[in-house]
């Protein structure tokens, strides 16, 4: 099969891809030396470079090392003059590129990899561009096969069929999503976002499964620190989440060219957890186990802007629900993540800022100096958000503007939130300080809002932990002092609605925790007694299972807080 000289298209193309073949085909030659793709990866990084250098680009492959009985990451990142530009995998001679036809684990591993806006697969002979799991443009096939027929398997027209895929592949860039007015997107960014986290997750439970890495030591250190029932999976969701929020906080705190020392230091000031944490999750001896999807993360996040974002509104306002829709319905619907529209909010606080005024004669309701507020379940701040606006309108209307930024600062150290999604709580922290900063708090004022389970027992003895880690560990004991001190005078809050797992020994802290099963289990002064034992006494015995729900419990925890313990 005589290999044509090409005409038309650039010849020294149609040379690289000859060479391709004809090393290829010698590699296939020699026997066994790891898989029949294995074959392929000196060649295909030769001729990636030398079909830049034709095509007037300077392409460089980073090859991925390849992890046994993991699903993995493609084996080469794509960088054009040190940038991300896409990835390629490589499939055994004779799999083909047509993913329609995959079966087996190379099917899973494809829809491992839809996630990625720009990768290229080739079995030699065969080669296809994917975008988000779809295919861009037409398959091509050489003439001859790459690992048999050496550089007689490369004609003219295979040369300019592939030079087109490859313009396709090198056109790529990531693109930030606006809106009619120029502004950007939000609801399609968070489903840009979303699939990229999905894919850094995966990577992480591949991880948490293999004896030679390091994640399931950072899980432990992760339970130790935060959440001590955390499963594998919701340690890979919240790494993921954590990641993912991190960096793109930290570019709306300015955080320029974004990499993810930038976006640590940016995020240092005001976000210490998120900081230390980013730096912690993605350090350098784990970094490799999600090269692939942190590194995408990095460059598509790269396309926001630096600085508070230009959106219409609130910016964040539904962004945490949108994001949390697209990455993982599921999860969504099991935390109870459904937005509370604004006006729904704004009616309750000023009914309570009413009811502070009036009946309890706290004259500036909650800009009060004795009103300590409290969301249990913050979420992206709503309600805070709420009170702080409620609160500094009086303040503002009674007492001049020039009272706003004493008033801001005293406000920010009577606003608590507990949140235990990761994303979430970076939403919220970030949108109250912001909040408070706006209307004329020192810079070193935020709001109390802290990564924490609210259920757990507000008796736990804070951790003792390295310097390293006292920004993370800090947010559990300033959360416990909280919990055991604060006299809090308004609870309030959308709580998460879900009728849990059934409980079981190994999952108190998902069904219900300190509030259902007190410090230990079956403990006799479990708060959730005061409601089940009216039910035991009536005979209705029958209907407690309608107590065991999420909301039940926070209702049960608020009525704790602010009668029993925290008003005294």
């Amino acid at each position: 099969m005589p290999g044509a000289k090409a005409h038309g298209t650039a010849p020294a193309l149609h040379q690289a891809l000859q060479a391709f073949a004809a090393a290829a085909t010698a590699k296939t030659g020699l026997g066994p030396g790891g898989g029949p793709e294995e074959q392929l990866r000196g060649p295909f990084e030769n001729f990636i470079a030398a079909a830049g250098a034709a095509l007037g680009r300077e392409l460089a492959c980073a090859g991925e090392a390849t992890l046994p009985n993991r699903l993995g990451r493609p084996d080469f990142a794509i960088h054009d003059q040190g940038a991300l530009l896409g990835y390629a995998e490589l499939k055994a001679p004779g799999s083909g590129a047509d993913a329609s036809r995959f079966r087996g684990r190379d099917r899973a591993q494809f829809r491992r990899f839809s996630a990625i806006p720009n990768l290229l697969y080739s079995d030699g002979s065969h080669w296809a561009l994917y975008r988000g799991g779809q295919r861009v443009g037409k398959l091509v096939k050489l003439s001859g096969d790459a690992a048999r027929h050496g550089a007689d398997a490369v004609r003219e027209e295979d040369a300019r069929a592939l030079e087109s895929l490859l313009r396709d592949f090198l056109a790529w860039t990531p693109i930030l999503p606006l809106d009619r007015g120029g502004r950007v997107d939000l609801k399609a960014f968070a489903e840009l976002m979303a699939p990229l986290c999905r894919m850094l997750r995966e990577d992480v439970a591949d991880a948490l499964q293999a004896a030679d890495s390091p994640m399931p030591a950072l899980a432990a250190d992760w339970r130790q620190l935060l959440f001590p029932e955390a499963t594998d999976k919701e340690f890979a969701d919240a790494y993921a989440q954590t990641v993912a929020f991190a960096l793109l906080l930290g570019r709306s705190e300015g955080a320029a060219p974004l990499t993810l020392e930038s976006a640590q230091a940016a995020l240092a000031a005001q976000h210490s957890l998120l900081s230390r944490a980013l730096q912690v999750l993605t350090d350098h001896r784990v970094r490799q186990d999600m090269a692939a999807s942190l590194d995408l993360l990095l460059r598509v996040m790269a396309v926001v802007p630096p600085g508070p974002l230009a959106a219409s509104g609130d910016p964040w306002l539904y962004f945490y629900e949108d994001f949390l829709a697209a990455y993982d319905p599921q999860l969504r619907r099991n935390a109870g993540v459904y937005y509370t529209p604004v006006q729904v909010v704004r009616a309750q606080v000023r009914l309570i800022d009413e009811l502070l005024t009036e009946r309890l004669g706290m004259p500036l309701g909650f800009a009060d100096p004795e009103v300590v507020v409290l969301d249990p379940a913050v979420g992206t701040g709503t309600y805070l958000l709420g009170v702080v606006e409620q609160a500094l309108h009086r303040v503002k209307a009674e007492r001049g503007a020039g009272a706003l930024p004493g008033q801001a600062a005293a406000l920010a150290k009577n606003l608590h939130g507990f949140e235990r999604l990761v994303g979430a709580y970076a939403v919220s922290e970030l949108r109250v300080s912001r909040a408070l900063r706006d209307r004329g708090a020192p810079t070193d004022s935020a709001a109390g809002v802290y990564l924490t389970d609210t259920l757990a027992s507000p008796n736990a003895q804070p951790r003792q932990l390295p310097l390293f880690m006292r920004p993370i560990s800090e947010q559990h004991e300033q959360a416990l002092a909280v919990k055991q001190d604060a006299r809090v005078i308004v609870c309030l809050g959308n709580p998460p609605y879900d009728r849990h797992e059934a409980a079981r020994a190994d999952n108190g802290e998902r069904t219900g925790a300190w509030v259902r099963w007190g410090d230990e289990r079956g403990d006799a002064d479990a708060i959730l007694g005061d409601f089940v034992e009216p039910v035991t006494a009536a005979g209705r015995g029958g209907q407690l299972k309608n107590l065991y729900n999420l909301y039940v419990y926070f209702w049960r925890w608020a009525l704790w807080k602010v009668f029993e313990q925290g008003a005294g």
